[in-house]
Order: structure tokens, then C-alpha cells, then sequence
């Protein structure tokens, strides 16, 4: 079931880089290494840090032939995606939950204890869009005041591990961890719920 939903997020995560790119009025290359770097980013650094082997998208090379293929069609048919930015919440939202519940998943299987499991579900779910927002030149919106992002994976992925504990219903506790996610992110795009920036200035 993981690996299924991980590939999902591959694709919602990949969509996103991509029109981010287009947004951005890169070349094909640079198309494919924000898709590119957006969906495997997080997953990579968790494999690294559980010193899981292979790479995940090195083991699923169908993975990259996906990214490759929407970069791809992102590049050829740039102006058509750029009509879709206003929808770009949507594959935003869907892949840091999709990511976050996944990389929460193989943390709990790799003997972590519950809450260094949803902190991986938070790396996973972020960091390749932290990597891919420095390649647009942008500072990363994990770090400065902007809709919450991290809280809502991390709400989520605690979600799913007391589902999982409570219920012993993997779908369902999966099902569960999205839900909060997406909704929880929705929320914070549309009322605009964010961290204050931290200021040494006197006021």
C-alpha cells in the first residue's frame, strides 16, 4: 500500500515542480530537475538517513520515466500548464500529504520510535520542495512566515500513527493522515494561517 501511495506522490509532487518550473520560464532540463528534485528530494534524504539501499526512484525506475514523461509535456506545452497555476494548491497539497504518510510509514517499519517517525514524514513530505524553491531562486517557504506547511504534515503524520495504534487498520489510518493533511493545508492557503517570523528588532 505504501509503495502505491508513493508513487502517487511521485506524480502529485513531480506536477507541482513542473508547473512551478513553467511559472519560472525554464528549459526542458531545468522543467525535469525542479520536477525532479520536488519528488524525490524528501524521500531521498530519508532513504539516506534510515540508510535504506537502493534509493527508492533508483529501485522504481519507472518513477523517473513518470517525471520525465510530465516534464516532458510541461516543457512542449508550457502556456497550457500556465493557465493551471491557480490549481497548483492542489498537487502541493496532495503531495506533501501523500509523501508525509509514506515517509512516516517506512520510518515506523525502520524501529523508529513514533514521533522520530513523523518527523521523517515531515522531511519526506518537504524537503524536496525546499531544495527545488532554492533552485527557482526563492527562499523557501518552510522558513520564512507563509501558509503553514510542516505543522500540517506533522499534525497529519501523528494522525495516521494513532489511527494505525488505535484502529490496526493501515487503510484507514492512511486514509485518515491524508485527509488531515490536504484539508489542514487547504486551510492554512485559503485563511492564511502562518507562524509569526521571529525578529531580534524592538518594536
Amino acid at each position: 500500500m505504501l509503495i502505491t501511495i508513493e508513487f502517487l506522490a511521485v506524480l502529485t509532487s513531480a506536477a507541482y515542480g513542473v508547473l512551478l518550473a513553467c511559472r519560472k520560464q525554464f528549459d526542458g532540463v531545468g522543467v525535469f530537475t525542479v520536477a525532479f528534485t520536488v519528488a524525490f528530494g524528501g524521500g531521498t534524504l530519508r532513504d539516506i538517513l534510515l540508510d535504506r539501499r537502493p534509493l527508492f526512484w533508483i529501485e522504481n525506475d519507472h518513477y523517473v520515466m513518470a517525471v520525465m514523461a510530465l516534464s516532458f509535456v510541461g516543457a512542449v506545452f508550457p502556456r497550457g500548464l500556465l493557465r493551471l497555476e491557480r490549481y497548483l494548491a492542489v498537487p502541493d497539497a496532495l503531495g506533501l500529504a501523500l509523501f508525509s504518510i509514506v515517509g512516516t510509514g517506512f520510518a515506523i517499519s525502520s524501529d523508529t520510535s513514533p514521533f522520530i517517525a513523523a518527523i521523517f514524514g515531515v522531511i519526506t513530505g518537504t524537503f524536496g520542495g525546499v531544495i527545488a524553491e532554492i533552485i527557482c531562486n526563492e527562499i523557501p517557504s518552510l522558513f520564512r512566515s507563509a501558509p503553514l506547511y510542516a505543522i500540517c504534515s506533522f499534525t497529519g503524520s501523528c494522525v495516521y500513527l494513532i489511527a494505525g495504534a488505535t484502529t490496526g487498520h493501515e487503510n484507514l489510518s492512511i486514509l485518515l493522515g491524508v485527509m488531515v493533511i490536504v484539508v489542514f493545508r487547504w486551510a492554512a492557503l485559503h485563511w492564511n494561517l502562518r507562524l509569526p517570523n521571529a525578529s531580534l528588532d524592538p518594536k
